[in-house]
């Protein structure tokens, strides 16, 4: 099959498409997919730069999203058979034409997206649903700050936020994306080049602050974030852009009786991941058939063009995310 291959650890340029063995048939509780489109996201950046090795057992080729038709069921798969179009979260292998996924974490394709549109979806939407929904636990009538609102996770927090009766504040790096998130149905955005974000949630909630703040960036904005909460919120940390270590001052978090929460969803247990896709499907995947929330894509490029893909996600030239067609959809 083809596939992207990196020749070292680096920049974009490492990564080229080359013919690689099939993976294995799928074993017990597995399906094979032919894959339609696959997802690009942040970790396959700093996997491609040698600092995030995939866990054991899993693909070391790029790739933790992908859409398709299942080509293959493994023993004890009763709910999927071949042909069906479906998405799949995965630990690795998603830019390639062929991938073996756990079937606890295959979705159905939603009504009213096209295949191509679904690789989309698995990654982004479990990593905010997880997050945001099911461990800070955002209610109606609280207030999500999220940042890097552009962003694929950025785009999904501000639609599922808004779609289930929340506030929604962003920052963003300039005025064409400040634009998307408020039509994607955030109140209000601060651009972070030219406001301090602080300030502009005090202002926003007339002193109250974010219940909720969902944090791509890490180290620079640990202590401002915790400025920014509410009395009783939750800071969730799932990006470190910025950097890893960072200073808060506790007597902070202790005053707001604050809660700081940090993430990642690749290396978690298999069963763990498969209750976060159940969830998914049973509260998420309706808004998307309705509307509610849909794909942002900025652009789908062919598997060839992978490097290009890491160099427009690594420059933030995108608003919501990038694709790789693999196969016709």
């Amino acid at each position: 099959m083809r596939a992207v291959v990196a020749t070292g650890t680096g920049g974009p340029e490492v990564l080229t498409v080359a013919e690689v063995p099939d993976p294995a048939p799928p074993g017990p509780g597995e399906v094979a997919i032919a894959v339609t489109a696959a997802g690009v996201n942040r970790p396959d950046l700093v996997q491609r730069q040698g600092n995030y090795p995939p866990p054991p057992g899993a693909s070391e080729i790029l790739g933790l999203e992908c859409s398709g038709r299942v080509a293959e069921v493994g023993p004890d798969v009763q709910n999927l058979a071949p042909g069906a179009e479906v998405c799949a979260l995965l630990a690795g292998g998603g830019y390639a034409e062929r991938v073996v996924a756990s079937a606890g974490l295959v979705l159905p394709r939603p009504e009213g997206v096209s295949l191509v549109e679904a690789a989309a979806l698995p990654e982004t939407v479990c990593t905010v649903w997880s997050n945001v929904f099911m461990l800070a636990g955002l209610r109606p009538d609280e207030t999500l700050l999220v940042h890097g609102g552009a962003s694929g996770i950025g785009t999904t927090a501000i639609q599922l936020g808004r779609a289930l009766g929340a506030r929604v504040l962003a920052t963003v790096g300039g005025a064409e994306k400040a634009a998307r998130c408020l039509e994607l149905g955030a109140s209000a955005v601060a651009s972070y080049r030219q406001e301090d974000f602080v300030e502009f949630v005090r202002r926003e909630t007339d002193g109250h602050g974010a219940d909720v703040i969902l944090d791509i960036v890490g180290a620079p904005y640990l202590a401002r974030n915790l400025d920014a909460l509410a009395t009783a919120g939750r800071l969730v940390v799932i990006g470190l852009q910025g950097g890893r270590r960072g200073d808060i001052d506790l007597g902070t978090l202790l005053a707001k009786r604050g809660a700081v929460l940090a993430t990642t969803l690749r290396g978690r247990p298999l069963p763990e991941k498969a209750a976060i896709v159940a969830s998914v499907a049973e509260h998420v995947w309706p808004l998307v058939a309705d509307g509610h929330l849909r794909p942002v894509i900025d652009r789908v490029l062919p598997l060839d063009e992978a490097a290009e893909a890491h160099r427009v996600l690594e420059a933030s030239e995108h608003v919501g995310k990038v694709l790789l067609a693999v196969a016709a959809g």
